[in-house]
């Protein structure tokens, strides 16, 4: 079977079948670079067989910084993702640092599959979202709580938000706890960029519940990036 492209797409979130998530970075300079990367992906990708070996999803995000590029892939089992890299994962990465040098991968991280999703009321998640907001909270340190219980003082957040301001622009949340025990990451997914910009600038986003989400024991940092979903590919029928 070969790879199939589904240009624009994002990845079916809850797809069944899959027993871990790889997420990862890369760099490459500016929005020229970016789009070119991702077409060099899909021509490698597209040019060879589906990888049959417990991958299920492959979907790549562009940022909105002109810069980087997120990797989101689904597969079967973590051993499905180290049997890849050892058979197929060099020859496309050659072909696409050929059409453009330099791409810096920045990292990978390995992820469960989802741990809780919250859709908003009156909003599916079959339509594309205009962005996705990538959140990564990282934790640490003996004192550190409860990612699980974390997550929950997100959740009442959120809840909320949806009462106070039902019309913020935010579509869907979805939770991965990492494999690695420190980080959470949540692919939220919002009607537009400038809508989660005036959710960020509101001061009533800093209320008590956003409060105990910032300052929760034993997290240590985080980033927010933002993306448009660009390609995501799978196996042909």
């Amino acid at each position: 079977m070969n790879a199939v492209a589904h240009p624009d797409a994002r990845p079916d979130l809850h797809r069944s079948g899959v027993g871990a998530v790889l997420v990862s970075t890369w760099r490459v300079g500016t929005p020229e670079r970016q789009r070119a990367a991702v077409d060099a992906i899909r021509k490698a990708w597209e040019s060879r067989e589906w990888p049959d070996l417990g991958l299920l999803s492959y979907s790549v995000h562009v940022g909105t910084d002109g810069d980087t590029l997120l990797h989101y892939s689904q597969w079967t089992a973590e051993e499905a993702y180290e049997d890849f890299v050892r058979t197929y994962r060099d020859d496309r990465n050659a072909e696409i640092d050929a059409a453009v040098p330099g791409i810096e991968r920045v990292e990978l991280r390995r992820y469960a599959p989802i741990h809780r999703s919250a859709v908003r009321a009156g909003r599916g998640t079959g339509e594309l979202p205009g962005i996705v907001v990538v959140v990564e909270a990282d934790f640490g340190g003996p004192e550190a709580g409860s990612r699980e219980d974390w997550v929950d003082t997100v959740f009442t957040a959120m809840d909320e938000d949806a009462a106070t301001r039902p019309g913020s622009g935010g579509a869907a949340a979805h939770f991965h706890l990492s494999t690695d025990g420190g980080r959470v990451l949540n692919y939220a997914e919002w009607e537009s960029e400038q809508a989660h910009v005036e959710w960020l600038a509101d001061d009533a986003r800093l209320d008590e519940a956003w409060t105990r989400v910032h300052h929760y024991p034993g997290l240590v940092g985080g980033r927010v990036k933002r993306y448009t979903p660009a390609l995501s590919l799978s196996a042909g029928v």
